[in-house]
């Protein structure tokens, strides 16, 4: 996308992230359509999880005092991605962007791999599940059996973990630990 002459302007014709003039084009910051100006290294990285380089985000921790609250919306998503929670902390956003900024985490968190058990079946919230190995629940004071059937699970924001009863206690389980009933 081009870069209109009010936006080359404000980043000085240059990647408001980390500064390169670099091939760059302008992004929309969804959902409220703002935009900002990314060079095509920054724009692979924020469309592609696959090939984020946390390195090339230490420029995160200049960009995120930038006075826009685009700038600030995206610098705060790349940091959650990267998790650079000592920057993160650091960080204060007005209600209205941390809302926006939130909202695009959620829209990237629904995208995400589904849950699956240990022979790939995905799960989904009130599936019945069997635990295949004797597992001991820390902090619960016992061990979930192998064989136990947790009925009703919730999926968490980890795809790799689900929550479900068992000896009448909540428990977050492994789904590599669990086959679908």
């Amino acid at each position: 996308m081009s870069i209109d002459k009010k936006l080359a302007e404000r980043s000085n014709g240059a990647c408001e992230l980390c500064g390169s003039e670099n091939s760059v084009s302008a992004y929309i910051v969804a959902p409220k359509d703002e935009e900002i100006v990314v060079c095509a290294t920054c724009l692979e990285q924020i469309e592609d999880n696959s090939k984020v380089d946390e390195n090339h985000w230490h420029c995160l921790n200049d960009s995120m005092w930038n006075e826009t609250p685009a700038v600030q919306v995206m610098a705060y998503r790349m940091l959650k991605r990267t998790n650079q929670q000592d920057l993160l902390d650091m960080l204060y956003l007005e209600e209205e962007v941390q809302v926006w900024a939130d909202a695009g985490i959620v829209e990237e968190e629904e995208a995400q791999a589904p849950t699956r058990d240990s022979n790939g079946t995905i799960l989904e919230a009130g599936d019945a599940v069997t635990i295949i190995k004797d597992l001991v629940v820390k902090g619960a004071g016992f061990t979930a059996k192998q064989g136990t059937t947790v009925k009703n699970i919730s999926l968490t924001n980890n795809h790799e973990q689900i929550e479900g009863r068992v000896n009448g206690t909540k428990i977050v389980l492994l789904s590599c630990f669990l086959k679908k009933l």
